[in-house]
């Protein structure tokens, strides 16, 4: 991984925070997230005429990620509202790269090193130990440990998917992206607006300026990290891109006044112990 892909993932992880963070703040997460799905959708629409149509060898990935995209926001609600965010979060980012560093092994044939091996495993870790600073308690409720690990595996499904779809979009990660989040919106939105009807509408009235920002970072983001996939490893991209955890602690303790105590900081550490061995 050069220093330019390493910086670029580092870059993502805290665009992808961000936008995290305005959904965390949130009352209606449902709705929150219905309405950067479609302000992503819409910053798309607008990149569209100027970015290259998808091979066809592309299409497949596109379609199957729509579904796992829809899934894993769906899940992660629901994980939501059994359970708290700062228990439900790491588990299912954590989890993603650990899935994503076996399954790339065994289907894509994309053998790691010692280094990486050990740098994505202590990533993954890192980001479950935040999870667990309350101690045992968080197991006693099996239903948002449940949800989170059903998240994490949609995670890992669209990583993979996407990385090997930008590869094989003749390498144009970004426009991957650009067509990925159009063809998605509508139909995520769709189910929102379902679901939430004038609660969304509401919604999309008193956050358009806030969520437009979520769905340029949200672009962003996910634009850099499939673009990373397709210059370097998919597991070493995945887990990197999780450090986004350790910046969501950050921002909630700097903005959101949130507590951060010694066990995040060894959980951080970790992550960063992780980082360091990626780049070794």
């Amino acid at each position: 991984m050069t220093w330019t892909v390493f910086l670029a993932v580092l870059l993502a992880a805290v665009l992808h925070a961000s936008w995290n963070a305005l959904v965390k703040v949130s009352a209606d997460r449902l709705s929150a997230m219905g309405l950067l799905t479609l302000a992503s959708g819409v910053i798309g629409l607008v990149f569209l005429p100027f970015v290259p149509a998808p091979s066809p060898a592309a299409w497949p990935f596109l379609a199957g990620s729509v579904l796992l995209h829809i899934g894993y926001r769906l899940f992660l609600v629901e994980a939501y509202r059994h359970g708290d965010l700062s228990h439900v979060y790491p588990i299912s980012r954590g989890t993603g790269p650990l899935i994503v560093a076996l399954l790339s092994a065994a289907i894509v044939g994309e053998q790691m090193g010692l280094m990486t091996a050990l740098g994505v495993t202590a990533i993954a870790l890192g980001v479950i130990a935040l999870a667990f600073r309350g101690g045992p308690a968080v197991l006693e409720r099996p239903e948002p440990l449940l949800y989170a690990l059903g998240t994490g595996l949609f995670i890992a499904g669209y990583t993979l998917t996407d990385g090997l779809g930008g590869r094989a979009n003749d390498g144009h990660g970004a426009a991957y992206v650009v067509w990925l989040l159009t063809l998605d919106a509508p139909i995520f939105v769709a189910i929102v607006w379902i679901r939430r009807g004038d609660a969304f509408w509401h919604a999309i009235r008193e956050n358009a300026w806030s969520g437009l920002a979520g769905g340029g970072m949200s672009l962003a983001a996910y634009a850099l990290a499939v673009w990373a996939m397709t210059l370097a490893p998919l597991a070493a991209v995945a887990a990197l891109r999780e450090t986004s955890v350790i910046f969501a602690a950050l921002i909630g303790r700097l903005l959101l006044k949130e507590g951060f105590g010694v066990w995040r900081l060894a959980a951080s550490c970790i992550v960063a112990a992780g980082v360091a061995l990626l780049r070794a």
